[in-house]
């Protein structure tokens, strides 16, 4: 993520995603970046000056209600975009506040 962007991200994987923003190690803390973890899930974002987005390498999540999830991104005016279903699971795409590109399915 680029730098001093916390609040966004704080903002979209907590606020819309759901997942509980916890605090980095202290020894950590002075790099910038946030962690969000729950008892299923893992993501921490690091501050990387001159950030790019990761637009094709992307974490595939497995969400329990698809669809309430299309709505509140949807809703909080983040673009949903449709792929074809994979074998078994129905699928979307939507990118973060810095545009990184995140997989949600669920199983059909």
């Amino acid at each position: 993520m680029p730098p001093d962007m916390e609040k966004a991200a704080d903002a979209f994987y907590s606020g819309l995603l759901g997942i509980p923003r916890v605090a980095k190690p202290a020894h950590l803390e002075a790099r910038g970046g946030c962690w969000f973890e729950s008892t299923d899930i893992c993501i921490h974002l690091g501050v990387e000056e001159g950030f790019t987005p990761a637009r094709k390498a992307h974490p595939a999540l497995l969400v329990s209600d698809l669809d309430a999830l299309k709505r509140i991104l949807e809703e909080a005016g983040v673009e949903v975009m449709a792929d074809e279903p994979l074998p078994g699971h129905d699928r979307f795409y939507a990118n973060d506040p810095f545009g990184n590109r995140i997989e949600f399915l669920s199983a059909l």
